[in-house]
């Protein structure tokens, strides 16, 4: 691999190795800019990934300290540990479930067609679906996603059968195995599905699309990227003249380094990107780098979401086959006739048995818990994904009296419910049932919200610096050559999981530094 000394002034530093940070990498060093990435976690190979849930969970998740507050079901459930992202070479998509719908056009103009809503803090993307258009597509064709770009669609397994016949039955007319960004066939050098219902563990055969299978081997090729793993950023560094300049991390061992740099960008996810920037605050930055809006933190979103599991009479085995490859898209409109602002979709979910007894019924026990416990071989599930409304209140803070394994800070997520999301969530659970009922089910159960794998907006774009953390490229306002590469970005979160957002979002990123890496 390529080596960069500490005190070489001419590379791009880029914090973290998930989706967005390895697209940029990517690009960037197609283009020969020269790159060293950090990555706070381990390089794990896809051989080396355990196909038990348990144990797949220490292996590629950031467990470190983190404290949830509000009214939000997660503070109640899961305090320590109210987000599930990765802190392994790949970020969280080594273990993401792959759906890849892209935004629908009234998602980037929340603010122009939903109206005024009280306690939201909802502003107009300055962007739109034309800008994007064309990095969809070349985001769907780098992960091979299915039913798209000429790819062919995922096979149906059980749980999709069951979820497509309820719908049916249901009167809905918009249900797919896809997209969905798993090879069906070979494609980029990469296997097709096994349909070994393991990919949410870490996909072992490389069918499932990764930063960790496609972007980071394909940049370190070029021989312009550096890699260091287990190398956590924990600030960022200004020069006289205010602009980055370095970036100060920790090894394994705990030792600081510090890296110079040319131009910094963060893809931490919307907690640790966040956090990072704050942490790095100075005299001229009190309140965090970026943050002269007041906007750093804010405008947290994860999507409302809860799970409805059915039991049937006859065996279904829902892990059998690829976990989330079926999509109900009818209610992804924005309708304010049923009550709310916004949409949703049904997503088909599938679990190992682990996490069913773990998120069915945090905490649960007794007859009833045992019960549907010994249904699960016939037990199928939607999960809900919708657009939850930005508030300003709900946000990423620095701990005052959590700390993590460095003695930093740890961040606190604040999260209340807005009217809106939990109108959106009875509607969904309720035509979750009913899609179930159709089908047949003999019992239904509704689940709340597992831990946050979408977790967003906490440097959200805006048009005028007043008003966000970055521009429509991602630049933070403050600092030209400081930018921002994950869906912290997000203005608002929409009903879609936001991967091929974020991916799409970074391609644009990537030719605007090319274009103007001479004046940034």
């Amino acid at each position: 691999m390529t080596q960069y000394a500490l005190d070489d002034t001419d590379v791009a530093v880029i914090i973290g190795s998930g989706p967005g940070g390895a697209t940029l990498a990517l690009q960037l060093a197609l283009k020969g800019f020269r790159i060293v990435m950090l990555e706070a976690g381990p390089w794990v190979a896809n051989e080396d990934f355990v196909n038990d849930e348990r144990a797949a969970f220490d292996q590629l998740s950031w467990t470190d300290p983190r404290l949830a507050t509000g009214s939000w079901a997660l503070a109640r459930n899961f305090p320590a540990s109210p987000a599930w992202m990765g802190k392994v070479v790949g970020g969280t998509a080594t273990f993401w479930t792959g759906l890849t719908p892209r935004f629908k056009n009234h998602e980037f103009r929340t603010r122009s067609v939903y109206g005024e809503i009280a306690d939201a803090s909802l502003a107009d993307w300055p962007i739109g679906i034309d800008e994007l258009a064309s990095y969809y597509d070349r985001a769907e064709v780098a992960m091979g996603t299915s039913h798209r770009q000429g790819r062919p669609p995922m096979p149906a397994n059980n749980n999709y059968k069951v979820l497509a016949n309820g719908a049916e039955r249901a009167g809905y007319r918009h249900y797919a195995t896809g997209p969905y960004a798993t090879n069906v066939e070979e494609y980029d050098g990469r296997p097709g599905t096994l349909q070994d219902g393991f990919c949410q563990q870490g996909d072992k055969s490389r069918a499932k699309w990764s930063p960790l299978v496609s972007e980071i081997p394909k940049a370190l090729a070029t021989g312009q990227l550096e890699l260091r793993t287990n190398s956590q950023a924990v600030q960022v560094t200004l020069d006289a003249g205010g602009r980055a300049d370095g970036v100060v991390y920790a090894d394994e061992h705990g030792a600081l380094h510090r890296q110079r740099a040319a131009l910094v960008a963060v893809a931490g996810n919307a907690i640790e990107t966040p956090r990072l920037l704050m942490l790095s605050g100075t005299s001229a930055h009190p309140d965090g780098l970026a943050n002269s809006s007041g906007q750093l933190g804010r405008n947290y979103m994860r999507h409302t979401t809860g799970v409805v599991y059915a039991e049937f009479d006859q065996e279904v085995h829902m892990y059998r086959g690829e976990p989330m490859a079926g999509i109900i898209n009818d209610e992804s409109r924005h309708d304010p006739d049923r009550g709310f602002a916004g949409g949703y979709y049904m997503e088909m979910i599938a679990q190992g048995l682990p996490s069913f007894t773990t998120f069915m019924e945090p905490g649960g026990w007794g007859p009833d818990f045992t019960a549907k416990v010994e249904a699960y071989t016939r037990t199928a599930g939607i999960w809900i994904c919708g657009e939850d409304l930005p508030r300003a209140s709900n946000r990423v803070t620095l701990s005052a009296t959590l700390k993590d394994h460095l003695g930093l800070a740890a961040p606190e997520v604040h999260s209340d419910d807005h009217e809106n999301d939990l109108a959106m969530l009875e509607h969904a659970y309720a035509q979750g049932e009913r899609v179930f009922r159709a089908a047949g089910s003999r019992r239904v159960t509704r689940a709340p919200a597992m831990p946050s794998g979408h977790n967003l907006g906490t440097a959200r774009m805006s048009a005028a610096a007043s008003d966000g953390v970055v521009n429509s490229y991602g630049q933070t306002h403050d600092i030209p050559n400081l930018f921002v590469s994950d869906g912290s970005i997000f203005t608002t979160g929409a009903a879609a999981n936001p991967t091929l957002t974020i991916m799409a979002l970074v391609l644009r990123q990537a030719e605007y530094i090319t274009a103007n890496h001479g004046s940034i």
